[in-house]
């Protein structure tokens, strides 16, 4: 978290909240905190999301779709 610069964009796996078997790689910025100025956010989807130690975040696509990769790999059960 502490390689994260406000006005950052970064890129997130984001797990869809109504089906959670779907997840996406979305665009996303690196945000001061609305109600905490020593804090960062993750600024996606017109929301404030508070930046964690477990969040998806990478600075590159292809760092994001690495991992989605791995995780998501329906082909090895075919």
């Amino acid at each position: 978290m502490d390689n994260f610069k406000i006005g950052e964009e970064v890129y997130v796996i984001y797990r869809n909240p109504h089906a959670v078997n779907v997840a996406n790689i979305e665009k996303a910025e690196i945000v001061e905190h609305p109600t905490n100025q020593k804090k960062l956010a993750i600024f996606l989807h017109d929301a404030y999301h508070p930046l964690a130690e477990d969040d998806a975040v990478f600075s590159s696509f292809e760092e994001a779709e690495e991992l989605y990769n791995q995780l998501f790999d329906y082909q090895q059960f075919d």
